[in-house]
């Protein structure tokens, strides 16, 4: 987890308390990370600045944007993310 860091002004406390999820962790960044707009579009890489896991799902915040990814955290440690939120908050919520 050398690479994993929290969003500026949250805690780990914080995270979870606002997801719900006591188990919600920061994950490093040395993964694939895809943006899965649709079905039969081309998959978009996405460059992790912060990655938060949830069990199964995740939230990703990539690099030089400012909007939050969720997706499907799979076993492999890849990740296809299939929703945007504008604000953090607002994607823990949804989590």
């Amino acid at each position: 987890m050398a690479d994993a860091q929290l969003p500026p002004g949250w805690s780990l406390q914080q995270i979870r308390d606002v997801s719900g999820d006591k188990e919600a962790v920061a994950l490093d960044l040395n993964r694939t990370v895809k943006w899965v707009d649709r079905p039969g579009a081309p998959n978009e890489v996405l460059h992790p600045e912060i990655i938060l896991g949830f069990h199964s799902l995740c939230l990703v915040k990539p690099v030089d944007d400012d909007d939050w990814y969720m997706g499907s955290l799979y076993d492999d440690g890849s990740i296809d993310c299939w929703a945007a939120y504008a604000d953090l908050y607002e994607a823990l919520r949804g989590l």
